[in-house]
């Protein structure tokens, strides 16, 4: 059998992409052991909608139907300070974070992982849509196969070490072959609808939830490029970069977010073809294969989870930095977003949005 009797851990979430990978790891022949963290949520964590008590009972009866023991792991006070302070502090600096991002390099494939290693487990398997491949020696992360639920995006921040020891059974399928193979092994959670809300924000209303953070900052300018005042912000934390509804403004031409900024704590707007822009700037880059590649290298890359691939040119700057230019102008690019970098099906590498130009 192709797992051989070894050990992997699956991070379930009582969803049907995790529990397809336990069942069909368990088909292969490998050892599996059910793990879900529970995290932060305000309130109490059971109100997180990733290990809500619903949630922790699906995966629990999953993990029973596939022989697999199960284990629930608190992880709340580093996903508080990785995951949601991170998600306050970018929005408290006019940036538009992701903090899902932060969840996969500073939790599921950090902490999770070389808990799993240290447990004994050869690998670390998630329901993530996306591949991993060995080639020449080295590990590549590639594109899952359905292009309509590829989730290589968020995961960009694998490098060789992770990619030696993760799975992606849901890889080579597409969610609705995923959804027949539930059926196929009987699991309660073949019909379960997914949530793309944040899970440590159960009413879904960002706003809010900073507000009962204390994020909440006054209200501030509102300026053309030209630093003329148009009107007046109900704080910065509202808004986010392409934004049109809810400025209050009247006017000749709708107008939309163009730029944050913070010391000022003004928004500054213009028209729609003012939020084309063809340089970004990124950190905190991560390459799959160790190393930046050679500058001037073509690529494909997207803004952030939902845009399209465009092509682009890359120049590493060093210190973990790297400067993309695009043919096309892209959209409505946030700082605190992810550019991820692709040559077809191979991501090579992907950081975080600082500026754009």
């Amino acid at each position: 059998m192709a797992g051989n009797g070894k050990r992997v851990v699956v991070a379930m979430s009582g969803g049907v992409d995790s529990s397809v990978a336990a069942a069909l790891l368990a088909e292969e022949g490998y050892e599996v052991v059910g793990v879900m963290m529970r995290l932060w949520a305000p309130g109490r964590p059971e109100e997180n909608r990733c290990c809500s008590p619903q949630a922790v009972a699906d995966a629990r009866r999953v993990c029973q139907m596939v022989g697999a023991r199960f284990y629930l792991l608190n992880f709340e006070e580093p996903f508080r300070q990785q995951v949601v302070d991170y998600f306050r502090d970018g929005y408290l600096a006019g940036r538009t974070p992701n903090p899902c991002l932060m969840c996969n390099r500073h939790l599921k494939f950090g902490m999770l992982l070389n808990q799993a290693l240290a447990l004994g487990a050869d690998y670390l398997a998630t329901g993530h849509y996306a591949r991993v491949d060995k080639q020449n020696g080295s590990y590549r992360l590639l594109k899952a196969k359905d292009p309509a639920k590829d989730q290589s995006y968020a995961l960009y921040m694998l490098g060789q070490r992770e990619l030696a020891h993760v799975l992606f059974p849901n890889g080579e399928f597409t969610k609705q072959e995923v959804r027949g193979l539930a059926q196929r092994f009987g699991l309660p959670v073949a019909e379960k609808e997914e949530s793309m809300e944040l899970c440590f924000i159960p009413q879904g209303d960002y706003r809010q939830f900073l507000e009962a953070e204390g994020v909440a900052l006054p209200p501030g300018p509102i300026l053309d490029e030209g630093g003329r005042v148009l009107g007046q912000h109900q704080g910065i934390t509202n808004y986010t970069i392409g934004q049109r509804r809810g400025l209050g403004l009247n006017g000749s031409q709708p107008l939309y977010v163009l730029a944050i900024d913070k010391e000022r704590n003004a928004l500054i707007v213009g028209s729609e073809e003012k939020l084309g822009q063809r340089e970004v700037w990124a950190r905190e880059m991560s390459y799959p294969v160790g190393h930046p590649p050679a500058a001037g290298l073509e690529v494909t890359a997207k803004v952030r989870y939902r845009a399209q691939e465009s092509p682009a040119i890359i120049q590493p700057l060093g210190d973990g930095r790297a400067r993309l230019l695009f043919s096309q102008p892209q959209r409505a690019v946030a700082p605190g977003q992810g550019v991820v970098l692709y040559r077809g099906e191979e991501l090579i590498g992907g950081g975080i949005i600082e500026a754009a130009a």
